[in-house]
């Protein structure tokens, strides 16, 4: 592994934009006229949902100079908000597709905060309760049918489940088999540790927790459902503190399709060695040929100076087992352009992938194998002596 990610990175630096800080890349490096959003690279994708059915060779290729740096699939994404009204689902269809998104994972807020609260948001409500509910599943299930798209796949995700307390989570997945029949692919985002939903009376799961597991882990794997697990790897006082919860998960259920949010950080982690966090998530997948990350929210790229330096090589070493996704929660109450700058911000670290990963991640190579979808992603246009496509 150590040195499949040294031959990446010297190939990289041969690039020399590649080989730069993720900072330097996103801010302050006007010479390279990549400050902030590009301009010339801010055009929507032109790819249709329809074109996406035929096979990789009798699609035109994708040329990274002309078309979008942004990614085909978000496969994490909220439709509704914590608490309060959500963006009315034609408007969220139109802002996706809108953004040349063509395939998404509806994932329901699952921890919602109590209806009379009056509060949108969970971190302007401390001590307002957090929880689990069906609620926003099933709300989401009634729109994706009520309003069809013909240019927007949709993955419904089942999130209610309460990892603290796991009993009724079979029983419940039977009730959405009867109200929705075949239509539910996902699962989760789930909270397994979330520090910041602590003073909302989050309760986290714990190893026994995870031992009572069993017989809904079995359902996903059976059906072949991935799961997508919000587990926090530690905090600034202690980075790895909650480590142990996730390698017990990979541990007792190495057959299930497990999703690792966020590659295990969070704001309450802003300062881990990345070299470090490089190490950990190499050695889990090593181990654990199920397990796959994404690479959604801001707080990614917000927090991690050296995020390409370090990271780049190890998004192109480990390319097939990498999704991409905003993370952005559609409350009603935000701007009609902010859907598009969280995608932005999240797709800036594509721009800086080699093209094998760029096709895996961004084109939906990995998210149609792991959902075993028809649909074939665009083949990237090869490069020249010169590096012109």
């Amino acid at each position: 592994m150590k040195k499949d990610l040294t031959k990446r990175a010297t190939r990289l630096a041969r690039h020399s934009f590649l080989a730069l800080p993720l900072a330097t890349l996103i801010s302050g490096c006007t010479s390279l006229g990549i400050s902030g959003e590009i301009p010339n690279t801010r055009q929507h994708n032109a790819r249709t949902l329809e074109s996406l059915t035929q096979p990789s060779d009798q699609q035109a290729c994708y040329d990274r100079e002309k078309e979008p740096y942004t990614p085909l699939v978000d496969a994490h994404f909220h439709p509704r908000p914590f608490g309060g009204p959500a963006i009315n689902a034609e408007k969220l269809h139109a802002m996706l597709e809108g953004q040349g998104v063509r395939f998404v994972n509806y994932f329901g807020i699952g921890q919602i905060l109590e209806l009379d609260s009056g509060c949108n948001y969970y971190l302007d409500c401390p001590g307002v309760t957090a929880m689990p509910s069906i609620k926003n599943d099933f709300v989401n299930g009634m729109e994706t049918v009520a309003y069809p798209s013909d240019n927007l796949h949709i993955t419904l995700s089942m999130t209610f489940m309460d990892l603290a307390h796991p009993d009724d989570i079979v029983s419940l997945i039977e009730l959405y088999d009867r109200e929705y029949p075949g239509m539910f692919s996902w699962s989760g985002e789930l909270n397994v540790v979330k520090q910041a939903l602590l003073k909302n009376n989050h309760e986290p799961a714990s190893l026994e927790n995870i031992d009572q597991w069993g017989p809904f882990m079995d359902v996903l794997r059976e059906r072949g459902i991935p799961v997508t697990f919000h587990s926090d790897l530690g905090n600034d006082a202690n980075p790895t503190q909650f480590l142990p919860l996730m390698e017990h998960i990979l541990e007792t259920y190495p057959k299930n399709k497990i999703v690792w949010a966020h590659m295990g950080l969070s704001k309450e982690l802003g300062n881990m060695d990345p070299a470090r966090h490089v190490e950990i998530l190499s050695g889990l997948l090593d181990t654990y040929p199920k397990l796959m990350l994404d690479i959604s929210w801001d707080v990614l790229y917000n927090e991690y100076h050296q995020w390409g330096e370090i990271y780049i090589p190890f998004l192109n070493a480990y390319s097939t087992r990498i999704l991409p996704g905003t993370d952005f929660v559609a409350a009603n109450y935000k701007a009609d352009d902010q859907y598009g700058k969280e995608l932005e911000v999240t797709s800036r670290v594509l721009r800086a992938l080699d093209d094998e990963a760029f096709e895996n991640i961004a084109l939906g190579a990995n998210y149609f194998r792991l959902m075993d979808l028809n649909y074939h992603a665009p083949k990237v246009c090869p490069a020249d002596d010169n590096g012109n496509r």
